[in-house]
């Protein structure tokens, strides 16, 4: 048997990974959602001189659920983190909500990212006389920045989806004690770590 001290430590140190992992995050979602806004206003340049175009992110409708699930889930986050350290919160509360909160989190931030990533095989837009133009074609100029950060986007996002994924993980985590030797020899290691004053 574990002494209670260590036991306690362990739950510390696993509470504190935990939330370390919330923090990071909440705080890859507000960057995916962040870069997937800046990239807006790119003209698009064809090389036989045909008139120019302006994309934005705006233009596809799965980027912008991607800016609106990361900011969700951000806020999502960032009240699981408060439900778990408010020491004077409603413990009842923080049961019913935490588990919700981090099953709802990483759907939202999983089923955007596939979207977007999906969405990015076939970044184009109709242009007169010339049918449908990719954006991200080496051929085409101005682009390199816009498609860059989309991906970049998409990417951080998905990075947020692992990092509350990894904290349930880490949530639901118990470490083994005493796994090799006897009870006994538990029980005399309880003994010898936690001095008791008879």
């Amino acid at each position: 048997m574990p002494c209670d001290g260590d036991d306690k430590e362990s739950k510390g140190r696993l509470n504190a990974v935990n939330i370390a992992a919330r923090v990071a995050a909440m705080g890859l979602a507000v960057a995916s959602a962040a870069l997937m806004v800046t990239a807006s206003q790119c003209t698009v340049v064809l090389p036989n001189g045909a008139e120019a175009h302006t994309v934005t992110y705006s233009d596809f409708g799965p980027f912008v659920y991607l800016v609106v699930a990361n900011a969700i889930a951000a806020v999502m986050v960032g009240v699981a983190i408060f439900l778990s350290v408010w020491k004077k919160g409603s413990a009842k509360c923080s049961r019913v909500l935490v588990p919700l909160l981090d099953v709802a989190a990483p759907a939202l931030l999983y089923s955007a990212t596939g979207a977007a990533f999906a969405t990015s095989e076939y970044m184009s837009y109709c242009s007169p006389g010339r049918g449908r133009i990719s954006v991200c074609d080496g051929t085409v100029r101005g682009t390199n920045n816009f498609c860059s950060q989309v991906h970049m986007a998409m990417y951080i996002s998905l990075a947020a989806a692992g990092a509350v994924s990894a904290a349930e993980l880490v949530k639901n985590l118990t470490l083994p004690f005493g796994s090799s030797g006897s009870d006994s020899d538990s029980d005399a290691g309880c003994e010898h770590g936690c001095h008791h004053k008879h």
